[in-house]
């Protein structure tokens, strides 16, 4: 009996240090991030056999050789593609960063390799909308690389999110001078459509169009925003042949889909909208395309499905900001546009306001929402840091214009509004409508 009790004890102790081994070194080892199914159109593409192939195959190698660097930098650079073809950012953006820190805790004596990991964890926090710590981790970048382009084109976009414009620029030009293509394109583009300047930001976009692989995401993104240039610019035929050819190199492509959606509503095709950016919503989970149904359905009377689409809306931003992606500003904009509570709306843009005060976006949301509280110099006070690289955004001079107008300045504010117009006719947003409105009212008294 004694034996027995000796035995039994003896085993209790040796399973407990095997499990007391067994969960040291699960935690030790960190279990290499698997890669999650996707589902609807991008599931049945040659492009996901071929990444489900390559991730496969990196995975492989580190089950054989955890501590193979290149291989796990590999397989970040892949998750960070994954959340930019599947919208699952709550979960690739995590998995990518925890490889990439790993890389980085360990120190590797290759620079190229310090300088891959430290330039791809802030082009992570850019996308996580982490923009001061990614502005941070760049600098961090460029000792042990000054003449690679990739680390500018990090730079430029924190700089431009920070509201830092005239650094952002400086950082372009670098990376347009060691690398001209699609990627350093964009990014002048985008600099030249804020500082005012539309036709320049086109023959950017053409060149980054131009620039890029036929079939691959990244082209099809940039010819996307190329078409939205075109929208901007009031030719709708050009956006429409832009975003077909999008489609037809990037079949069911999500953004492509959603700008066709845009045009569909701007003609009057409420129906065909709605189906386009259903579809678009159902091939990515993508903030923008179930905004567009919940505006969408509100106009169109849909309160149940207005009210269903929104639920769905919060309940995926939440999720993303418990992710670490930061959304105050995307939050901002759907509670003063979409549900009508700028009191709330403020809360969110004050935070957002807090980490970046002189970004323009950020800006001309604070003064949208002062605005819809009739505190007309408040919105004044934000709204000239909003138009202080002269942007034409055509939404950007119908607010400038009202808040003129309230002001007393009655003329210069009419003016405003009827640029706005003129720039984009398109527009059906409250304060378009109220735009027009006063317009109406100021011929009817003549």
């Amino acid at each position: 009996m004694k034996k027995n009790y000796v035995y039994n004890a003896l085993l209790l102790i040796i399973l407990g240090a095997a499990a007391g081994l067994f969960f040291y070194y699960r935690q030790v080892q960190d279990p290499i991030p698997p890669l999650k199914e996707r589902h609807g159109p991008i599931s049945v593409t040659s492009e996901w056999v071929n990444t489900k192939a390559a991730v496969q195959g990196l995975q492989r190698k580190l089950r054989e050789k955890p501590n193979d660097l290149q291989s796990k930098l590999h397989l970040a650079f892949a998750y960070m593609q994954e959340a930019r073809i599947t919208g699952e950012h709550p979960y690739y953006y995590p998995a990518a960063l925890t490889l990439i820190n790993d890389i980085l805790d360990q120190k590797p004596a290759n620079p190229e390799m310090m300088y891959e990991a430290t330039v791809a964890k802030a082009s992570i926090q850019l996308s996580l909308h982490q923009f001061g710590p990614a502005l941070t981790t760049a600098q961090a970048a460029l000792p042990y690389n000054t003449h690679n382009a990739s680390v500018y084109g990090v730079l430029c976009d924190a700089n431009v999110e920070l509201g830092n414009y005239e650094e952002a620029i400086k950082m372009a030009d670098q990376m347009t001078a060691l690398r001209p293509d699609l990627k350093s394109y964009s990014r002048i583009s985008y600099l030249r459509e804020i500082h005012g300047d539309l036709p320049g930001a086109i023959e950017a976009m053409e060149q980054a169009a131009a620039a890029g692989y036929p079939g691959l995401e990244q082209t099809a993104w940039t010819r996307v925003t190329l078409g939205s240039l075109y929208e901007k610019n009031g030719d709708l035929q050009k956006a429409a042949a832009v975003y077909q050819r999008a489609l037809d190199e990037y079949p069911k492509y999500a953004f492509a889909l959603g700008g066709l959606g845009r045009l569909a509503e701007k003609k009057g095709n409420h129906r065909e909208a709605i189906r386009l950016f259903t579809e678009a919503a159902n091939t990515l989970p993508e903030f923008s395309f179930q905004e567009e149904l919940v505006r969408l359905y509100q106009q169109q009377g849909e309160k149940i499905k207005a009210n269903k689409v929104m639920e769905e809306l919060i309940s995926g931003m939440e999720e993303d900001q418990e992710a670490g992606h930061l959304v105050d500003l995307e939050l901002a904009n759907i509670y003063l546009h979409l549900k009508h509570d700028p009191e709330k709306a403020l809360a969110f843009a004050r935070k957002e306001y807090k980490r970046r005060p002189a970004n323009i976006d950020v800006c001309k949301t604070l003064a949208a929402i002062y605005y819809k509280k009739q505190d007309y110099k408040s919105a004044d006070i934000f709204l000239q840091k909003a138009t202080r690289t002269n942007s034409q955004d055509a939404a950007l001079l119908c607010l400038n214009g009202l808040i003129k107008y309230r002001l007393g300045s009655r003329v210069a504010g009419e003016t405003l509004i009827r640029r706005s117009l003129a720039a984009d006719p398109f527009q059906n947003n409250s304060f378009s409508s109220e735009g027009k409105s006063l317009l109406s009212q100021s011929v009817t008294k003549l």
